[in-house]
């Protein structure tokens, strides 16, 4: 996708995504077979549901129509949320992701998971699991020195609901 069509895309799809308390995550153009599949990716502090994602569909559909910005071509139309194991690449994955456990790999080259606790404007506090019976540590991590982060699958992670109880 050229810069100046990812540009057009972008300013189309911005506004519509925001009018509906969303944030644009990611807009991807690809081929599959003679078709393009335009790929919208969308999220929020709460979530987004199916039903989210099916009108916000119909109103980036509408737009898409009115306008020539995918051209003349066929494409198909996917909007979505993202993974729940997706990468945190912005400070607001990382407020989303408050509470839950967190695969971090450093640029000095140190890989461990921790659980994200508090968020602010320069890193992440973290509480890294203690090893065979130890204790957990607190850990402080600083946004710029982070190369990759993810959230980690948790299968028998305790609801807040359980733990405020």
């Amino acid at each position: 996708m050229s810069t100046t069509h990812s540009e057009r895309l972008r300013g189309l799809l911005e506004p519509l995504v925001s009018a509906k308390g969303l944030d644009l995550e990611e807009i991807e153009v690809s081929r599959a077979g003679r078709r393009r599949v335009l790929r919208i990716v969308v999220d929020s502090d709460d979530g987004v549901d199916l039903d989210a994602c099916a009108e916000l569909s119909r109103t980036i559909s509408t737009a898409l129509d009115e306008t020539d910005v995918m051209g003349e071509d066929e494409y198909q139309l996917e909007v979505t949320s993202p993974g729940a194991d997706r990468p945190l690449t912005e400070r607001r994955h990382y407020v989303r992701a408050v509470g839950r456990l967190a695969k971090i790999q450093l640029h000095e080259g140190d890989d461990f998971v921790a659980r994200v606790l508090a968020v602010d404007e320069e890193g992440l506090d973290l509480e890294v699991p203690g090893v065979k019976g130890r204790k957990p540590t607190a850990r402080r991590v600083e946004f710029a020195s982070i190369a990759k982060a993810r959230v980690e699958l948790e299968f028998n992670r305790k609801d807040k609901k359980e733990e405020e109880a």
